[in-house]
């Protein structure tokens, strides 16, 4: 059964999106860009009393945040590509079962560009 308030499902004519990946996407990159830089940090912090040992340590795991954090945004890349296909589908399907609406909105739309537009300058 399709979820009516999700958009991204074809053909149930609901113009909400539930929630968008565009969300997901900014909560992962802020998260992986705030673990490398508390890793930075810390390797800064502690730069001067520093063995061999440690900094080998310091560099695995700085290695290891960075090969995480470029899966981590490979695979929201990729969602954000699979949201936007599903987007233009359900969008496409709308169009087609709705032809008359489409061309009134777009319409509408366009009048209202035109009026913002000619008022601003």
């Amino acid at each position: 059964m399709q979820n009516p308030t999700d958009f991204s499902q074809p053909g149930n004519g609901n113009l909400r999106p539930a929630r968008t990946v565009s969300d997901d996407v900014k909560a992962g990159a802020s998260g992986e860009f705030h673990s490398f830089v508390a890793d930075v940090e810390d390797l800064i912090t502690s730069a001067t009393p520093l063995t061999a040992e440690d900094l080998a340590r310091a560099k695995e795991r700085l290695s290891q945040r960075v090969t995480a954090a470029k899966a981590s945004f490979e695979t929201m890349r990729t969602d954000a590509t699979n949201q936007a296909r599903q987007t233009a589908a359900a969008t496409n399907q709308y169009v087609h079962e709705n032809p008359w609406k489409s061309a009134g909105i777009g319409a509408a739309v366009g009048l209202l560009l035109g009026f913002v537009l000619t008022r601003r300058h």
